[in-house]
């Protein structure tokens, strides 16, 4: 399979997609906002295998794959054969050979999908709905789309992103992809939460400096369950609210037209104050709502690489 046909037949990293390919996800994904529709030549059939928690990611998949009228076939982790010791691959090749077409998978390891590219016989499409601190790229792709919204470009926006780095990946694949498209990327947070690998994306710097700066802000949540013990058993909400919350003081000093990010799910009061979740600069809401259309547009070019539009 050549690297066309890898990105067209999955999309597991922002590696994959340049800044072309994620204009064109983006103009695809707002076509279908508009109210594109698309009509299947033969049945497609789509399974989510979510390996972790998730509410946003995983409905927000199901409800593009209906949209475009997927049948989707049920999964639970906690009562699949995984528990047995089947391996990923089995798993997978499971599914395939029952049918599905389309896998999209969650799972804690990061990298699971790189044994999973190697496999010669492995032809289902896959989509990586999030790996361990790894990569998210629908999530990044709906990120991008809400900024392309707001600004209608990107090149020379001051976008911050701020909390738990280290172990987000949603830092890492909307750094990556806001340096590809031309943004400025800065970074704050604790620095014991800072990730040396992202320097080459953009600079570290301090919140109350930055933050009258920037025309998006993109906010984390603490990641308490890839923490270690001694961490999550000092950390206090409080203090971390007042150095490194978006506070309803510390709001009046944004630009008029910045905008807010948050990748969800939101620990009001804390990374954020609960007023501000829904105030005129969020678009926390309006980024859940374009998720469905932008994984519309990622199941789309796969649909139509393996024939089924």
């Amino acid at each position: 399979m050549t690297t066309t046909d890898r990105k067209q037949a999955n999309l597991v990293t922002i590696d994959q997609i340049d800044a072309d390919d994620a204009l064109a996800l983006i103009d695809e994904a707002q076509a279908f906002k508009a109210g594109k529709q698309v009509t299947l030549k033969k049945p497609a059939y789509a399974m989510n295998l979510f390996f972790e928690n998730s509410t946003r990611t995983k409905t927000s998949f199901q409800m593009a794959e209906m949209k475009l009228g997927m049948q989707v076939l049920n999964f639970n982790a906690s009562t699949s054969s995984v528990t047995k010791g089947e391996s990923l691959y089995d798993t997978l090749k499971t599914v395939e050979s029952i049918g599905v077409n389309v896998a999209v998978v969650r799972h804690p390891q990061t990298g699971y999908y790189q044994d999973l590219l190697n496999r010669k016989n492995l032809n289902i499409g896959l989509v990586n709905a999030g790996d361990g601190t790894g990569q998210h790229p629908s999530q990044c792709l709906l990120d991008m789309m809400t900024i392309y919204e707001q600004f209608n470009h990107f090149k020379g926006l001051k976008v911050m992103i701020i909390g738990d780095i280290r172990h987000s990946r949603v830092a890492r694949s909307n750094a990556e992809m806001l340096w590809k498209l031309g943004a400025d990327v800065y970074f704050s947070g604790p620095k014991d939460w800072a990730d040396p690998q992202l320097e080459k994306y953009g600079q570290h710097g301090g919140f109350e400096e930055l933050l009258p700066k920037m025309d998006v802000i993109n906010l984390l949540r603490v990641q308490h369950e890839r923490i270690s013990g001694d961490a999550n058993a000092s950390f206090n909400a409080e203090t971390y609210r007042q150095q490194f919350g978006l506070t309803d003081e510390r709001v009046n000093q944004l630009k008029k037209d910045a905008i807010i990010l948050h990748p969800g799910p939101v620990n009001r009061g804390v990374e954020i104050d609960d007023d501000l979740v829904e105030s005129e600069h969020s678009r926390i809401f309006t980024q859940m709502q374009n998720g469905v259309f932008v994984r519309m547009a990622i199941l789309s070019r796969m649909l139509r690489f393996q024939n089924f539009l």
